[in-house]
């Protein structure tokens, strides 16, 4: 029995479900469209955040998303980038527009040779993106729309140096360590914190 890391190829969306050697009528895209429509469900969101981030770094997307890495993303230059999301709007009903709160803590690595986490807790990324849906209107709002986005880069080592909390940030507080930047800004900015840690 073969055990190995399986090596996941992207996949076109036109794959058919099958039984019994037969077609079902339902394909790959079928899922996705049912799965992940709802980019404003909170763990789309974070997944779509990633896809953002990866875009604006030109990260070849067919390099599939590794679900166990203990990063989001790695760019052609290396640096390692751990993404994070938020918005103020989520799809379910809300009395008030939501708090803008980042989780920044430390994990554990897992490592698929040992099939263990790893003992300590750590951050492996060299740079966090916090991306915020910043719209608060749930009938214009429209995650595609990438000018509804603002993002706020930091290095690892300055969240590492962060006093208030290793657990999570605030948007405030983020305001406070760096500036809100825009889409086409992205790319650069994360390369600027990544040479400033060195």
């Amino acid at each position: 029995m073969n055990l190995d890391r399986i090596e996941v190829k992207q996949k076109t969306g036109n794959e058919p479900l099958t039984f019994s050697q037969k077609e079902t009528g339902k394909k790959l895209i079928d899922f996705w469209k049912w799965s992940v429509s709802d980019i404003l469900s909170n763990a789309t969101r974070g997944r779509f955040a990633e896809f953002i981030v990866a875009t604006a770094l030109d990260i070849d997307p067919t390099n599939v998303r590794d679900e166990w890495s203990s990063y989001d993303l790695i760019n052609s230059e290396g640096i390692k980038i751990e993404v994070k999301s938020a918005s103020y709007l989520q799809s379910w009903y809300q009395n008030k527009l939501s708090e803008i709160c980042f989780d920044i803590k430390k994990t554990r690595k897992w490592d698929e040779k040992t099939g263990k986490y790893s003992d300590t807790p750590s951050r492996e990324a060299d740079v966090y993106v916090f991306c915020l849906l910043n719209h608060e209107d749930k009938k214009t709002v429209e995650p595609l729309n990438l000018d509804q986005w603002k993002f706020f880069v930091l290095s690892t080592s300055e969240i590492d140096n962060y006093k208030r909390s290793q657990s999570s940030i605030t948007l405030n507080s983020l305001k406070k360590l760096t500036k809100e930047i825009s889409f086409d800004l992205l790319r650069d900015a994360i390369i600027e914190q990544y040479e400033h840690s060195k």
